[in-house]
């Protein structure tokens, strides 16, 4: 992926190296509880991170060159999608581009949304209009996941990018209100459709990127795509050691995702991005 150069966003605000209070005891599944009613997240890793201590304080550090450079290739891919949302969203859906921040944090995180800890993975909160990202999550997708690749990383950020898109566009917010009056079978179908439709609208990202900046190199979109494989519920869940349950599922199968995510790239159009009417709701 071509990144390097070009211009970062000043919408990151930075949180890594401070001392924060862990969790007080909660753990992944209490933060799950405290985190999950009305938001989205963009991956669901806690499957494959329990037993991991997420709960403990973290002492203040300096950051390292590696995390400084994270902090670089995080602000520039940030600030394209901000160039590309900014023409894209008014021409395609009638709606002003604001552009949201996007915080760096190491280990647990405070937002609107509550408590937060790096075992979620990243996340969308619409109540303060942020992306939350702890970059060791990257680490995590190459070690653990088999998913490496800036531009596999880059696509991460767009999907959560994605999940403010449709915060703009009243999307969110009607899916938080059909999600309170349904089943959880059908609360879990309508959250399938939206994390896809996230996946679309990074596949326009991409899409706006390559034409714009000429970002894809060799081997990009393979990336992007064996990302959006392995982060699909049921890989996560057969990776657990678990029974792939369809009906459990919260983000979409390995093959919805990137079935998604290449329709966004194809198209480049945000009306083939319906996955609800797709779905025929």
């Amino acid at each position: 992926m071509q990144w390097r150069g070009r211009r970062g966003s000043s919408n990151i605000e930075d949180r890594r190296g401070m001392g924060a209070a862990g969790a007080g005891g909660v753990g992944v599944v209490g933060m799950l509880a405290i985190l999950a009613v009305g938001y989205f997240f963009g991956i669901d890793i806690t499957p494959l991170v329990q037993g991991m201590d997420q709960g403990q304080p973290q002492e203040s550090r300096p950051l390292t060159e590696e995390d400084q450079q994270w902090g670089e290739f995080v602000s520039v891919v940030l600030a394209d999608t901000e160039e590309v949302w900014a023409p894209v969203l008014p021409q395609q859906a009638g709606v002003d581009y604001v552009e949201p921040k996007l915080v760096l944090f190491s280990g647990v995180v405070q937002s609107a949304c509550g408590g937060a800890s790096s075992a979620m993975g990243p996340f969308y909160c619409p109540g303060d209009q942020r992306v939350y990202l702890d970059t060791d999550f990257f680490d995590m997708m190459a070690s653990r996941m088999g998913a490496g690749g800036d531009f596999a990383y880059a696509y991460v950020i767009a999907h959560e990018v994605g999940h403010h898109v449709q915060n703009l566009t009243g999307t969110l917010g009607e899916t938080n209100r059909l999600r309170s009056q349904v089943s959880e079978q059908q609360a879990n179908q309508i959250s399938v459709l939206t994390e896809l439709q996230a996946d679309c609208y990074a596949g326009i990202w991409a899409r706006q990127a390559q034409q714009r900046f000429g970002t894809l190199e060799a081997g990009d979109l393979e990336e992007a795509m064996g990302a959006a494989e392995a982060v699909g519920d049921d890989v996560i869940q057969a990776n657990a050691g678990r029974t792939p349950v369809p009906d459990s599922f919260t983000h979409g199968s390995a093959a919805q995702r990137q079935e998604w995510l290449m329709r966004g790239f194809n198209s480049g159009d945000m009306a083939q991005c319906d996955t609800f009417k797709a779905a025929g709701l």
